[in-house]
């Protein structure tokens, strides 16, 4: 057969109506009042594997609603899992680029029609989402990847040298000589499609551990993916113990890659594991990680005092701030911050938190009790703390679900803990500055923090705008003007940061992909020389 596919550029997924009355809500509403345990299991080479090891998982914002029973593999299992991985890369490389992206597209065609309520509805359930958070990622994010992730791959797969009248020169773009590990983590069903697929794209196979907390969406989008026509090892899903998953990944001699996202620690941890056992693995595993933010908002006099409040509002609230991206500390000038402060109490105080099948709730739960512990700890030492003045919430209670009412602290120092550390919730600490402290605040920005995911700047003053821009050129990845630092789209902004918050290959683009394929050129001579 001498044809090739080709696949347009997409356009980013519409998102569904859901509004009062809608056919999609009646279904919707169908799926989150199903009180149907799920039974979840491991799949390793197309085999579902029930364990007597089994995870419970309740619904955070619903402690007493039990959703899911995962059932978690041994350490044979694993292993075998990477066998299954092993044994299916031979076939799944050699397959033609257009039959793998047609999966990726058939499995993108099943969540957008007869799966999209239900997986909606998990992640609201099990991550504890809104209605509009979870659309906007279990949807329209997860079908965004599959789409863009194809159409990038197409361009690296047909970018090839020149050859010239006397020798053809192609390359083959190969996928790494090994399996990929993929670590997801709980806060977006679509991270984990994208961390799976992305490799599995081009050519490589893949051991898939999602968090326990996004086990049941991510399960979900599993069976799409076998019923699209996955051959069995290409991904094994396997949601397993962390350290035992992970002993038994950094053990084998094949090894090839990690795609993780996560905290930046344990990102550090697993970085020195493979940095540790590098001298026994076939080749140089290729690390690919985005972590954890200190995202900014930096406010300039010129702003509008309202467009502040509204983006802190949905920067920092949004998803319990359980987002990497969630605008975590804000500088804000002496003659705005009055103006800003009384709006965003106001808006504040029409927040709605509390069961997310609510289409009128704003704020979820946190994800669990640790969540909440160490959120209440931070902000039971804020309380505490002479140079802090709680703004506006503070509380926080466990009774039916894992709430923390979203917080605004105000701090003296912009070197204070508050503006350094990651607290992954509902707070958000902000610095007043003088007005003429301009320069000065841009070097705070810039310096406090470890982190350099997403910041925004807020300011109509275009020299002013172009200095801070210059100034805090290392200071994040994704860097907004005028709006909030979350929300990134697939094919507009292409997602990561650097310094702690990760090697910024950015997620959903080409540059994210490169990394999974080894390149080889080949050169073929028509007539090679017979002599000297």
């Amino acid at each position: 057969m001498n044809s090739r596919s080709l696949f347009p550029r997409p356009e980013n997924e519409p998102t569904c109506n859901y509004a009062e009355g809608t056919d999609a809500l009646t279904k919707l509403r169908t799926h989150l009042a199903d009180r149907t345990v799920v039974e979840i299991p491991a799949v390793v080479g197309g085999k579902k594997i029930f364990s007597d090891d089994v995870e419970i998982i309740h619904a955070p914002h619903d402690r007493s609603r039990v959703l899911a029973r995962v059932h978690r593999p041994s350490q044979a299992q694993v292993d075998d899992a990477i066998r299954s991985n092993l044994e299916a890369a031979h076939d799944w490389s050699r397959m033609d680029f257009a039959d793998r992206a047609a999966i990726m597209h058939r499995a993108a065609g099943i969540v957008r029609g007869r799966l999209r309520h239900r997986i909606n509805a998990a992640t609201m359930l099990g991550q504890s989402k809104t209605l509009d958070e979870a659309e906007a990622d279990s949807a329209c994010e997860l079908i965004d990847f599959l789409h863009f992730n194809t159409f990038n791959a197409q361009q690296i797969v047909t970018d090839q040298p020149l050859s010239v009248q006397d020798a053809q020169n192609r390359c083959d773009w190969r996928p790494l000589e090994g399996f990929v590990y993929a670590v997801s983590p709980f806060n977006f069903t679509a991270i984990g499609t994208n961390l799976s697929c992305a490799p599995a794209l081009m050519g490589n196979t893949v051991l898939w551990k999602p968090s326990n907390k996004s086990t049941w969406s991510n399960y979900l989008f599993f069976e799409a993916l076998e019923e699209a026509g996955l051959p069995p090892g290409v991904i094994n899903f396997v949601p397993g113990e962390a350290s035992l998953v992970t002993d038994a990944v950094f053990a084998s001699r094949h090894f090839a890659g990690l795609h993780f996202t996560g905290s930046s620690e344990v990102f550090r941890s697993l970085w020195k594991r493979a940095a540790t056992g590098i001298a026994a693995y076939r080749t140089f595993p290729r690390i690919v990680g985005e972590t954890g933010g200190k995202d900014f908002v930096l406010v300039h006099r010129s702003a509008d005092a309202r467009e502040v409040a509204v983006a802190l509002l949905k920067g920092s609230f949004g998803y319990q701030g359980q987002k990497c991206s969630a605008a975590s500390r804000a500088y804000m000038p002496a003659s705005l911050w009055p103006k800003v402060k009384s709006i965003l109490c106001d808006l504040m105080a029409q927040v709605r938190i509390g069961d997310v099948a609510d289409v009128s709730t704003f704020m979820g739960a946190v994800i669990d009790q640790n969540s909440y512990r160490r959120l209440g700890d931070a902000l039971g030492a804020a309380k505490a703390d002479s140079q802090v003045k709680v703004v506006a919430g503070g509380t926080f209670q466990d009774e039916v679900g894992y709430f923390v009412q979203p917080t605004v602290l105000q701090v003296e120092d912009p070197s204070h803990r508050l503006m350094k550390d990651e607290l992954f919730g509902p707070v958000l600490s902000v610095f007043e500055y003088p007005d003429s402290a301009w320069t000065e605040v841009l070097e705070a920005v810039d310096s406090v923090s470890d982190y350099a995911l997403t910041g925004s700047i807020f300011c109509t003053d275009r020299a002013a705008l172009k200095q801070a821009q210059d100034a805090l050129l290392h200071a994040a990845g994704n860097l907004y003007l005028n709006d909030k630092p979350t929300g990134a789209i697939v094919g507009q902004q292409p997602f990561g940061g650097g310094r702690a918050s990760g090697t910024n290959d950015k997620a959903g683009s080409w540059m994210n992909l490169l990394r999974w394929t080894s390149p080889r050129v080949v050169k073929e001579t028509y007539a090679p020389p017979r002599g000297l």
